[in-house]
């Protein structure tokens, strides 16, 4: 497309210049409706009518809404075969990352069943795959292990001396830990969820959460690390756990320490079978167009490696760690230690924020791809109430996973109905198949781990990505990468959402200030510094800042609006006092000089107080050359030299006495004048008498904000300088009447829709009598008359 092309619109406006006062009539302002009592607000929420009481009923129960309507035909097929994928996935990775939650396997089984079944029911996304999650499992396991570790369940074998470690003692602990912190993680999510709080996701931006969950897979890599080499090095947490170790030690020197103990056999398998796992997952990716279902070598790298251990006697005879013992069946309900929660409350409070954030933030992407809504306040409610269902079932905690979750879509999926077919599938591994795993290696479920990890790591990619968009975003990504290692998952997400929130207020404390001017032949208003044809309009400055104006940036504001329009307010007004404080002695002198004068006869035909005897008065109108001669040095200086007025200081010269004295007190005078004038101009630019504000780009005003206005309307209004405002929002317009801002000295008329209807009303002031009449690639004819 040409440049002809794009310039062949046209529009022609005409309209009368607009203030806010005019606007309110032009538009026909609406008045503003009366919020209702809160009597009346309470009351109107609890009256229940049928059609108020089928809508909270399908907010609260989504399944009511789609499952009558679900169609066999269209989504069983693709639901089942979806289910069965994800089911396959569960298995695994279940067991998988229960070793990150330092917890028994099977519990990683039984939080991919129950969770999944209450999601199913309360969840609004179709497609997203509730479970276990390497993030949140690595949170719940620096709990139980901080709250349970080793060395509490060690005691000193009185046959040999040994120390031996109460496995089972400990298991069971960490599992009552873990159920307790997800139970409380879960009544945070409700809370928040009924208090309509799904917002506060919004205060972790993409670049934070990817950041952290980076972070947090570097964290998994570490814990996992043990199981890969068969070793046993000492387990730290807290703040600068991961950098630090007996005071000086670094955590990956300590496993270097352990390196001469790796246990070879496990070494072996370790390696065998991260081989495989990465070579069919990129086949996986290569042929995903071909494959019609993804190959599960996930679920076939757990059975072969479960053959070879039973059938090689890999634990006995090479010392390689299995999973051991699996009970067969579910367990009971049970009450979680509530003796705990003041122990975990923060922990806790952790796991529901990330849990519910990576959850919503995937939920929200299917949404948007396939057409639906996803109820952020709902989706809060319903995995609050999977954890706290799934905590009395000695779950911990769960949220979706993207991996479960692009296979669930990619397999047909389309209903949560694929979530019930995975939980038959997981409900039957745990009822027949669970025993058959008890001579599962833990080094390759550590594998299977270490594999999924793979997208985390590849958010490395962000950060020459941002660096070339936007380096703010890098700064955060980075700061919550760091702070997440060094000062562990709970601390971390802390300081790196108050960095990232100080990140937006110095963004809006430090803001760009602009000098706008026309550009030629348009009403548009742009940055002299950006635009070479934006030329500023002679006796206006037009200020503008990039953000919204209020009290950690309006003393800044200030200074940029003297400094960019070279007007020194402070100068100005000191001098205006010493001189009125100067004039005012010297009246005081000519008072009582006066006074004297009256004691004594005129003398020369003058009267006692200095004035002319009418009898020589016409002399006097017919012209002394001297006083000819100063009202023509007043006449000049009253000009400036480019031939505009200086309307600013008219007032000024129009007040002095020029007749008051004679001789040589009216040279005095004329040139203390003049003196002053000098002074002045060098404080100010020399035919500035308007400055317009363009708020456009404010959205709140606070009552800093308003008396900061209310003072730059008085200290300009003190040196003839006229204030305007325009392009405030009708928010902002509400707020500054509440203020009380607008009075007889800043009426509303100071306020004007547009830029453009401002410098149309200020050259009018002036005295400017010609019309504008743009003519352009497109045309805009103005007719500026006073309303």
């Amino acid at each position: 497309m040409g440049v002809e092309e794009q310039r062949a619109g046209k529009f022609y406006v005409e309209r009368d210049v607009l203030d806010e006062l005019c606007l309110d009539q032009v538009a026909r302002r609406r008045t503003p409706s009366t919020t209702p009592p809160l009597k009346e607000r309470v009351k109107d929420s609890l009256r229940c009518s049928m059609p108020k009481l089928k809508r909270s009923v399908l907010s609260t129960l989504p399944v009511l809404s789609w499952l009558p309507r679900y169609s066999v035909r269209d989504n069983g097929l693709g639901d089942l075969i979806s289910g069965i994928s994800v089911g396959i996935m569960h298995l695994p990775q279940g067991m998988a990352y229960a070793l990150l939650a330092s917890v028994p396997p099977v519990f990683g089984l039984y939080t991919s069943f129950y969770p999944v079944l209450v999601y199913c029911i309360l969840g609004t996304s179709r497609h997203i795959s509730i479970g276990t999650f390497a993030v949140i499992s690595i949170m719940i396991g620096s709990v139980t292990e901080r709250l349970a570790p080793d060395s509490d369940f060690t005691f000193l074998n009185g046959t040999n001396g040994t120390a031996v470690l109460d496995v089972t003692a400990r298991d069971a602990y960490r599992v009552q830990i873990a159920a307790s912190t997800t139970v409380l993680s879960g009544l945070f999510q409700v809370l928040l969820g009924m208090v309509r709080f799904g917002f506060v996701v919004t205060y972790l931006s993409e670049p934070l959460v990817r950041g952290y969950t980076t972070g947090a897979a570097t964290h998994v890599v570490i814990s996992q690390l043990k199981y890969i080499f068969g070793i046993h090095p000492a387990r730290f947490s807290g703040p600068l756990s991961q950098v630090y170790v007996n005071r000086c030690d670094k955590i990956l020197i300590d496993i270097c320490r352990h390196l001469p103990e790796t246990n070879i056999g496990t070494l072996v398998v370790s390696l065998v079978a991260l081989v495989v796992l990465i070579v069919v997952k990129e086949l996986n990716s290569c042929y995903e167009k071909k494959l019609p279902l993804p190959i599960p070598i996930e679920l076939i790298v757990i059975v072969a490696a479960t053959l070879i251990s039973y059938y090689g006697n890999l634990n006995s005879q090479y010392d390689v760690a299995v999973v051991g013992e699996i009970p067969r069946g579910l367990k009971s309900p049970c009450l979680p230690d509530v003796s705990l929660w003041g122990t975990v409350v923060g922990d806790a409070f952790a796991v529901a924020i990330v849990g519910y954030a990576i959850n919503i933030s995937l939920g929200k992407t299917f949404g948007l791809k396939h057409g639906y809504k996803v109820d952020s306040n709902q989706e809060l409610v319903a995995l609050g109430l999977s954890n706290t269902v799934g905590g009395f079932f000695q779950c911990y905690s769960v949220t979706s996973s993207m991996s479960r979750s692009l296979i669930q879509e990619s397999t047909g999926g389309r209903t949560q109905v694929a979530g019930v077919v995975s939980s038959v599938i997981v409900l039957i591994t745990v009822l027949q198949l669970g025993t058959l795993f008890g001579e599962l290696p833990k080094a390759v479920l550590s594998c299977i781990v270490f594999v999924n990890l793979k997208g985390m790591f590849k958010q490395y990619l962000d950060i020459p990505a941002l660096w070339k968009s936007n380096t703010v975003d890098l700064l955060v990504w980075l700061v919550t990468l760091v702070c997440t290692i060094l000062l562990n998952l709970d601390l971390g997400l802390a300081a790196s959402i108050a960095f990232s929130l100080l990140t937006v207020i110095f963004r809006t404390q430090l803001p760009r200030y602009s000098i706008l001017g026309q550009v030629p032949g348009t009403e548009l208003y742009l940055d002299t510094d950006t635009y070479e044809e934006a030329k500023e309009i002679p006796g206006i400055t037009i200020f503008r800042s990039s953000t919204t104006v209020y009290y950690t940036n309006a003393e800044l504001y200030l200074d940029a609006l003297q400094k960019k329009s070279g007007i020194d307010v402070g100068k100005l007004l000191t001098r205006k006092k010493k001189r009125d404080a100067k004039k005012k002695r010297k009246d005081k002198k000519e008072k009582k000089a006066k006074k004297e004068a009256k004691k004594q006869n005129g003398v020369n035909g003058h009267l006692p107080n200095g004035t002319v005897h009418p009898e020589d008065k016409v002399d006097v109108e017919k012209g002394s050359p001297d006083l000819k001669e100063n009202r023509t040095d007043i006449a000049l200086t009253d000009r400036p030299t480019n031939g505009q007025v200086n309307w600013a200081y008219e007032q000024q010269w129009t007040g002095l006495d020029l007749g008051s004295e004679t001789g040589s007190h009216g040279d005095d005078a004329i040139t203390q004048t003049s003196s002053t004038v000098g002074e002045e101009t060098r404080g100010r630019s020399s035919d500035t008498h308007t400055i317009i504000l363009d708020l456009s780009t404010a959205s709140f005003v606070d009552t800093v904000t308003v008396m900061m206005l209310n003072n730059i309307f008085r200290d300009y209004r003190e040196i003839d300088i006229d204030i305007y405002l325009a392009g405030c929002q009708v928010c902002v317009v509400e707020q500054l009447s509440r203020a009380s801002f607008f009075s007889e000295s800043i009426p509303k008329s100071r306020l004007f829709t547009t830029v453009h209807d401002a410098v149309l009303h200020s050259l009018r002031l002036q005295g400017a009598s010609d019309v504008p009449i743009y003519e352009c690639g497109f045309s805009l004819l103005l007719l500026c008359s006073t309303l």
